[in-house]
């Protein structure tokens, strides 16, 4: 008889063990699908556990404004564990070209390009088409063949700018003198959009005059060569307007050095330096135009498009005129005042 219950006994306990490994079983199962879940809202496919693969043709890094775009792109692609490839075409349209086809070829699932000019990547955009990679443009417009773009309105960027520096001038009855332009990339549509719309604002006024420059590529240091040559060829010049921060802010040294302390500075993009140089009363006005803002909503962008999600065809990201009035707004400790 003790045999039977002893036999009983382990029998039963047996059973328990069993059945403690089933709810242990279930249990595990639960918390790897809460992982999957996990990854899959921070960049990795739920549905074939990858991560997803995207592509950054950046048309230059020769501004800090790109650059920041560049190190943007890197902090939350890794944030979201998302595998990004990033290349710069350094204002060259066959560089930008060949690029892409290279990225295509690596598997890319979506690709994020800010475009050295409006026409230059129709033959990489049909190649995308072709692989049916989804194309997010950021930054500068393309004429056609994306998907989806991230824009702000250069030509009220530019606008803005006009209008304050004209207030700063004496208003449209009193502004006298030459107002040197500075200029992006030749055949750029953002270099186009803030030169229409800053001139746009001095159509009417008799008293200005505006001398472009050449083109400086956003870039610093040939905006310090060009304005030294057209000070140099020009008297009379009362203020100077550079179609982004970087080059205007070089200018303004140029005029620092030269002690024309009455030449009054402009520029469009928000650049710390220049937001500081305003609280210091060394500079008139930018306006915003966030690079890092712009990034993580082209990368958030790619991702529901991966997805099969539907997402709008242009998504501005806004702007706003920075002056002496709201900078206690705008100064910190970043490379570009952030939208409010």
């Amino acid at each position: 008889m003790k045999r039977k219950v002893v036999s009983m006994l382990m029998c039963l306990a047996l059973i328990g063990t069993m059945l403690m490994g089933c709810s242990s079983g279930g249990s595990e199962e639960t918390t790897d699908d809460a992982k999957t879940e996990d990854a899959g809202e921070s960049g990795e496919d739920s549905s074939e556990g990858e991560t997803y693969k995207i592509g950054f043709s950046q048309a230059t890094v020769a501004s800090p404004f790109y650059t920041t775009m560049v190190d943007t792109a890197q902090a939350y692609a890794e944030e979201l564990g998302v595998d990004i490839q990033i290349v710069s075409a350094d204002e060259d349209v066959t560089k930008q070209t060949n690029d892409i086809n290279d990225m295509i070829q690596s598997g890319i699932q979506c690709l994020i390009v800010n475009p050295v000019n409006s026409e230059g990547c129709a033959t990489a955009f049909a190649a995308c088409a072709d692989a049916g990679i989804p194309v997010v443009t950021v930054d500068r417009l393309a004429a056609d063949g994306f998907t989806a773009a991230i824009v702000r309105d250069n030509e009220e960027m530019g606008r803005m700018v006009g209008e304050c520096l004209l207030e700063e001038l004496g208003g449209a009855d009193k502004a006298s003198g030459k107002i040197l332009e500075i200029q992006g990339t030749a055949g750029d549509q953002v270099m186009m959009a803030r030169r229409d719309g800053f001139e746009s604002v001095f159509e009417d006024v008799a008293g200005i005059e505006i001398v472009q420059s050449v083109n400086c590529d956003y870039a610093r240091a040939k905006a310090v060569a060009a304005t030294q040559d057209l000070l140099q060829a020009n008297s009379g010049v009362v203020a100077i307007y550079g179609h982004n921060d970087d080059m205007a802010v070089g200018a303004a040294q140029v005029c620092a050095e030269k002690e024309l302390f009455d030449v009054k500075v402009c520029g469009v993009d928000g650049l710390m330096e220049a937001v500081k140089m305003i609280e210091d009363g060394k500079y008139v006005c930018t306006t915003m135009n966030d690079p890092a803002t712009e990034l993580r909503v082209a990368i958030d962008t790619a991702i529901k498009l991966i997805k099969g999600e539907d997402v709008e065809k242009e998504v501005d990201a806004g702007t706003g005129l920075i002056s002496a009035e709201n900078v206690a707004d705008y100064v910190g400790d970043g490379d570009f005042a952030e939208m409010k």
